[in-house]
């Protein structure tokens, strides 16, 4: 125990991950104040281990036991740190909840992250994954990232550029365990075009007579659309869309989509290449609603994997690994998982 943080020695961690899978950790430090990491990780943290960081355990399957300790970050605030006619930067520190954020920034006059509401999680979590959502990724609207380096025991400031974004994908994840993100900084337009061109929210938006949508009703349309597609954890554990939509090269896509004619095939990162999607994959394999004892996939979104009461984390994974093997089996397209898996090794 020190001041700023807590430690809990042998923790069960059910009720900390949102596919509500046993799982204990040796240690978990709870973290008020960020500036007592260098103690925290002097006294708690075994040199050269990497500690697992925990926000809302949205985006993580336990397949087996934490085996180094778990540090949950807890500062939740956010601010206006600048602004003029047309923009704002705003800071959310690491365990402020994501949802909670984008509907903040709305609340001031903000826009740009409309398209990324109600994903779960932590703030803390958004840069790591580079999460994104109906045509949005956040890594275009981060300014800046407060972090922790355990390597030099100090702070510092890396800039979106420094971050690396990519599709799902980041800095963070390239070299896990260099950096604890602490806080993010986001520069917010005041007027934006908003991006209706995704699947499903302009058909959403045309149900509700919504013909020029403002911000706001974009954000709507959006928890409507995901409500209703995605189960809700506190009701059935999940942790959202299980796999990431595989990027093919580009005559691979094609020919794909000449076998499969219903196949929807989306621009990749570059001219060479193109996204599939893995829900509809998954679907074709015939996975849809399929159960092996309380591991399944939803009867809702082949992309969601869920824990009908009992799963384990190692029966999640080993289902997930048949739906993988299925797909490239029949379409010869690797699936690769969104959440981070602890305990054993995709």
């Amino acid at each position: 125990m020190g001041d700023g943080y807590r430690v809990l020695r042998d923790a069960d961690l059910r009720t900390r991950n949102t596919f509500g899978v046993a799982a204990r950790a040796p240690l978990l430090v709870e973290i008020d104040d960020a500036a007592t990491l260098p103690d925290v990780f002097a006294r708690h943290v075994p040199a050269g281990r990497a500690p697992l960081l925990l926000g809302s355990g949205s985006n993580l399957l336990f397949a087996g036991d934490a085996d180094v300790p778990v540090l949950a970050l807890r500062g939740d605030a956010l601010r206006v740190l600048d602004e003029d006619a047309t923009h704002a930067i705003v800071r959310a520190e690491a365990g402020a909840n994501w949802h909670g954020f984008v509907r903040w920034t709305l609340d001031q006059g903000l826009c740009g992250m409309e398209n990324l509401a109600l994903i779960p999680g932590t703030i803390g979590a958004a840069p790591i994954q580079n999460i994104g959502a109906y045509g949005v990724e956040v890594g275009e609207w981060v300014h800046a990232v407060d972090v922790f380096e355990p390597a030099s025991a100090g702070f510092a400031r890396l800039s979106r550029e420094d971050c690396a974004f990519a599709y799902r994908d980041s800095l963070f994840k390239r070299e896990a365990g260099r950096h604890v993100v602490l806080a993010v900084e986001f520069r917010l337009p005041r007027v934006a075009a908003v991006r209706t061109g995704y699947a499903g929210i302009l058909e959403e938006l045309a149900a509700g007579g919504i013909g020029s949508p403002t911000p706001r009703q974009v954000f709507d349309a959006v928890c409507a659309i995901r409500s209703r597609k995605l189960p809700d954890p506190a009701v059935i554990g999940n942790a959202g869309s299980f796999f990431k939509n595989p990027i093919v090269p580009r005559a691979q896509a094609e020919a794909l989509a000449v076998a499969q004619p219903l196949l929807p095939v989306f621009p990749g990162a570059g001219a060479d290449s193109r996204k599939l999607p893995a829900a509809w994959l998954i679907e074709a394999c015939g996975w849809k609603g399929q159960r092996d004892g309380d591991a399944g996939v939803s009867a809702d979104h082949a992309l969601v994997l869920v824990n009908h009461g009992a799963a384990t984390g190692a029966q999640l994974l080993a289902l997930a690994r048949r739906i993988a093997d299925s797909v490239h089996a029949r379409f010869g397209v690797f699936l690769e998982p969104e959440p981070r898996i602890v305990g054993a090794r995709w």
